[in-house]
């Protein structure tokens, strides 16, 4: 075993890969664990959107706002871990006039360009679009490449001298006079460490996590399918300008287009139904924009969980839930050293890791500040070592595989 760490993240996906190099950089012992490879969770189990903040305006204008300030120092920061693809959303003739026009004056409210297109115009940015669709507008939406991203992170925290483990499962935590005593871990590292704080960044399992710790996490938890078939040359991101609904984005990777997606509620994030119903809708529904995609070959097809938070949630279209991030001490409810960083997005994961690490810090009495945001990540210049990188660390996972080294993703 390894030196007790200071602190202890669980959960190797972007927001935990994104605490531990942010406590790395401020020169916090850290160790960061995941039960499997880095990002084979909900981070690499996406669509791959790099969101401005559009989708969410006219709901959230909070999560708007945060989506596009991670959306810019993502452009800055991560080079080949994101590609600046642009995005569209478009109305097709069915759809309500009013909302378009609701959407594009929400996403002037919250700072994000926008630049209006007719449906000829928006045809000739998009070969192929459908003759249905009758406007768009331009936001700068871009692509995530999560396995990318997700080692890049963990590689600079332990360049900063922070411990890396993937494949390391907790198997168990024991609280003492309440506050965390010590947490077992199983896989690769099989011992027991004592930390002085755990950050529980496991996502959809959040609530697992902070159970065998006798805490309470309010996870809502929702599957999502994506279907990824092939298609060159989209070029933008497009989305379907209505009421979020299932088969409404469709973000291009390279050599192919991955279509999504569904919201439908699961207790388990393990244990799920996989029906063909949410392929067919997302398949029929996305080719209502791009009509191609309803004949073009499959490539792979997997379902992702959201790691939605809600702990008053009772009903079952969990689609109204919000984008938000919270952070949470539980030694409100008697586990002192357990700190939960649930919701939020894939883009926002470097705001989440700043937030939690800011808190983090204040228990601890550390004066350091955040540096994630100006600091360029490791090697995102060099795609090979980037995917060395990968490979370190578990391998490409199904939203990159096509495009991330020569790994490949199963199919569901």
């Amino acid at each position: 075993m390894t030196t007790d760490p200071t602190v202890l993240v669980v959960g190797g996906g972007a927001t935990g890969a994104g605490v531990a190099r942010d406590l790395a950089l401020r020169d916090v012992d850290v160790m960061l664990v995941d039960r499997d490879g880095l990002a084979s969770g909900t981070s690499g189990r996406s669509h791959g959107l790099l969101h401005s903040g559009a989708r969410y305006a006219e709901a959230d204008l909070e999560s708007a706002e945060e989506c596009l300030a991670e959306n810019r120092i993502l452009k800055d920061i991560a080079g080949a871990c994101i590609r600046d693809t642009g995005g569209l959303f478009v109305r097709l003739a069915e759809d309500d006039e009013d909302y378009f026009e609701r959407k594009m004056a929400a996403c002037k409210a919250a700072g994000i360009e926008v630049e209006r297109l007719d449906g000829d115009e928006a045809r000739e940015q998009v070969a192929g679009l459908s003759d249905d669709v009758v406007e768009a507008f331009r936001v700068p939406d871009g692509v995530v490449y999560p396995s990318r991203l997700v080692a890049a992170n963990a590689a600079d925290a332990e360049a900063h001298g922070a411990a890396v483990r993937p494949n390391t499962p907790v198997t168990d935590v024991t609280v003492s006079n309440e506050r965390i005593d010590s947490v077992e871990l199983g896989g690769d590292l099989d011992g027991t460490v004592r930390p002085e704080i755990v950050v529980n960044a496991a996502g959809a399992w959040a609530g697992q996590l902070a159970e065998m710790a006798g805490a309470t996490v309010g996870m809502a938890p929702s599957r999502g399918v994506m279907v990824a078939v092939e298609y060159d040359d989209l070029g933008p991101v497009l989305n379907r300008c209505r009421e979020p609904d299932d088969g409404d984005i469709i973000v291009p990777h390279e050599g192919e287009v991955v279509l999504g997606t569904t919201s439908v509620p699961v207790n388990d994030p393990d244990e799920y139904d996989r029906p063909d119903w949410e392929v067919e809708r997302s398949v029929s529904e996305c080719a209502a924009m791009l009509p191609s995609v309803a004949d073009a070959p499959t490539v792979r097809t997997w379902w992702g969980v959201r790691p939605l938070y809600a702990p008053d949630e009772a009903g079952s279209d969990r689609r109204g839930i919000s984008r938000g991030f919270t952070v949470i001490d539980h030694a409100d409810e008697g586990v002192s050293g357990l700190v939960s960083v649930v919701g939020g997005k894939l883009t926002t994961y470097r705001r989440m890791a700043e937030v939690t690490a800011d808190r983090v810090c204040a228990r601890l009495d550390i004066d350091a500040t955040c540096e994630t945001a100006t600091r360029r990540l490791p090697a995102v210049d060099e795609t090979d070592r980037l995917d060395e990188l990968v490979e370190q660390y578990g391998g490409a996972n199904p939203t990159d595989s096509s495009t991330v080294g020569t790994a490949t993703a199963v199919d569901e």
